[in-house]
């Protein structure tokens, strides 16, 4: 019932505030006060203020908002932990299949030995560059490339 008194109290207040800014022709500003005025008379007509009154003197009530703030934490930890780790979901699980198996990177020359053991390639024997190509016909590189391969 105090509740209710204190928000009609404020309500007449406000519109007295915006009755003397109209006075002084401030015809945008008047109406801006009044429309902010009527709001605590609307939540004590709708039965808002009396639904916050029996919240808030309830401890079971506040123990739920407790509750959901743990909620709230626990799900920006978990947010934060995510976004340092190895990425997404389906870049984990992609990550954990490619470790699982024993086939060959699509890049890779050479099979891998296992899990973690680095891969060895064998090393060319180095031959001396030809002469026989033209200036600018240079394909050494391309041999290269062609040798490693295999072919």
């Amino acid at each position: 019932m105090l509740a209710e008194t204190i928000c009609s109290a404020v309500s007449a207040a406000g519109l007295g505030i915006a009755a003397v800014t109209a006075y002084r022709k401030r015809f945008l500003a008047a109406t801006r006060i009044a429309a902010y005025s009527l709001v605590p008379i609307g939540l004590v007509l709708t039965g808002v203020v009396e639904w916050v009154s029996n919240i808030a003197f309830k401890p079971s009530v506040w123990l739920g908002f407790g509750v959901l703030g743990v909620a709230w934490l626990l799900f920006m930890i978990t947010r934060a932990v995510e976004r340092r780790g190895v990425g997404t979901r389906k870049e984990r699980r992609a990550a954990a299949r490619a470790a699982q198996s024993d086939a060959v990177a699509p890049a890779a020359s050479v099979p891998s030995l296992g899990a973690g053991a680095p891969a060895v390639q064998p090393r060319a024997k180095a031959k001396p560059k030809q002469q026989t190509a033209a200036p600018g016909e240079d394909f050494s590189d391309i041999e290269a490339i062609l040798k490693k391969h295999g072919i």
